[in-house]
């Protein structure tokens, strides 16, 4: 048993004394027990007794006991499961705090079996969580446990966390349940569960708070080929930020404008989206998962591409005449919007042919009149009374579609003169007998000469 005297007489506050106990290294929860004694004349502490229990040459860590005063002896047990093959070091600590007075420990023992009045934990296991999520670590310890005991889980270079939950399933054996909320990289590290009795004190194995970031992908997906309703692409994400293993792959697409957007998942290095509207711009970028709850990471870089516009679906429809004239007509037609012509770049020919002077004559002119809801083109500079054959031509880049096509007479109109020259006259006793040519353009039927 080692023996520790500490007379506090004549010193400041703040000066240390320590007692070490060899290396220790077995295979079970094992006891070790002391009696100590912190006493003053004045009724003033003359210090603080701590007790620092230091795994593997590591950190000293917290001190997992302390005590200020007390009149008389008092006997502690300290349960230490620090399990084979790790090792450790019971240091004692008198730290002054500048009264007089006395601090001693005597007749540490270290018992080759568990505490009578304080339980000791089980082997704690490590506990892996991605960023962001909580972390619960189970606690079980031989023995009972009181409303006055404190239990909490005690971290080295992290914050502790406080009891969550616990459970009692006899007066041999309880769970405590501690939780590390929102973990991030900061939280991870070594923890150990601790509990504080009225006898002493129980320290379990040092476990390892182990948190993942979910994956990212570095650079935006790749394109391979367009279509007017499909895209391909390479998933591009063997470079990550975060960490693996990856288990799941999605794409994400949106389109730029609106608020529609599909996830779908993914198995192999490239993908084919479809259903896709033509002419349309996309974002779309690619989702990776790790094992565990929220192992999803954000969405990586976003690539952006449009589809082609495709092969309009009809033609424009009822084409019909609104008005005639004998040197014009103005024609209509039913409106149409991006579902008719798959392409928000289109133009609308209006097409025509009639015969004039023996010879067929073919016309186009492009119509403007083609966002309004009661679209309308006239065709100007026509022959009167002619017939004139009329269609509508929609085209896109990728490919065009026709309307019916329609036939109209122009009205008839005014003739031109009778040549002057044609004008010949016959005389006799009593008539004049004329005769002359048609007019050059007759323009319609003619149904009376005047002389």
């Amino acid at each position: 048993g080692s023996f520790m005297l500490v007379n506090t007489s004549g010193r400041f506050a703040g000066q240390k004394a320590h007692l070490l106990l060899p290396h220790l290294k077995e295979n079970d929860t094992h006891c070790i027990d002391f009696h100590y004694y912190v006493s003053s004349k004045s009724g003033s502490s003359p210090g603080t007794l701590n007790i620092y229990v230091k795994v593997n040459d590591g950190p000293i860590g917290n001190p997992v006991w302390n005590t200020s005063i007390t009149a008389t002896w008092n006997k502690a047990e300290l349960a230490i499961s620090t399990f084979w093959p790790n090792f450790y070091q019971v240091v004692f600590e008198v730290v002054t705090s500048g009264h007089s007075g006395y601090v001693a420990i005597d007749e540490v023992k270290v018992l080759g079996h568990p505490c009578t009045k304080t339980p000791h934990f089980l082997r704690l296991q490590s506990v892996e969580v991605n960023a962001g999520q909580f972390a619960t670590f189970q606690c079980t310890a031989n023995g009972g446990t009181e409303s006055g005991d404190r239990l909490w889980l005690q971290g080295i270079h992290v914050r502790d966390a406080p009891l969550k939950d616990i459970k009692v399933f006899n007066f041999r054996r309880f769970v405590a349940l501690f939780s590390v909320v929102n973990a991030t990289k900061r939280d991870a590290g070594s923890y150990r569960c601790m509990i504080r009795t009225e006898g002493g004190v129980g320290v379990s194995n040092y476990a390892e708070l182990i948190v993942k970031e979910p994956p990212v992908p570095i650079a935006p997906p790749q394109l391979s080929s367009v279509g007017a309703t499909y895209l391909w692409i390479q998933l591009n994400a063997n470079s990550i930020n975060g960490d693996g293993p990856i288990i799941q792959r999605e794409v994400e697409y949106r389109t730029a404008s609106g608020s529609w957007y599909d996830i779908q998942p993914v198995d192999s290095t490239s993908y084919k989206i479809g259903h896709l509207d033509p002419d349309t711009e996309y974002e779309i970028s690619v989702l990776l998962t790790r094992p565990g709850e929220g192992g999803t990471g954000s969405p990586g870089p976003a690539l952006k591409t449009r589809t082609k516009c495709a092969d309009p679906m009809r033609g424009p429809r009822k084409l019909e005449v609104v008005e005639i004239k004998s040197r014009q007509i103005t024609i209509c037609w039913e409106p149409f919007g991006y579902n008719v012509t798959r392409c928000h770049r289109y133009n609308l020919t209006v097409h025509y042919r009639y015969q004039a002077g023996g010879q067929e004559q073919v016309r186009e002119e492009v119509s403007w009149d083609t966002e309004s809801s009661h679209p309308q083109h006239t065709i100007t500079n026509l022959s009167p009374y002619t017939n004139v054959s009329i269609k509508l031509v929609l085209m896109n880049p990728e490919g065009r579609k026709e309307s019916q096509e329609l036939v109209v007479q122009t009205d008839e109109d005014v003739p031109s003169a009778v040549p002057l020259e044609s004008i010949q006259g016959s005389t006799f006793e009593e008539k004049i007998f004329l005769q002359w040519r048609e007019p050059v353009q007759t323009y319609g039927v003619i149904t009376l000469y005047e002389v």
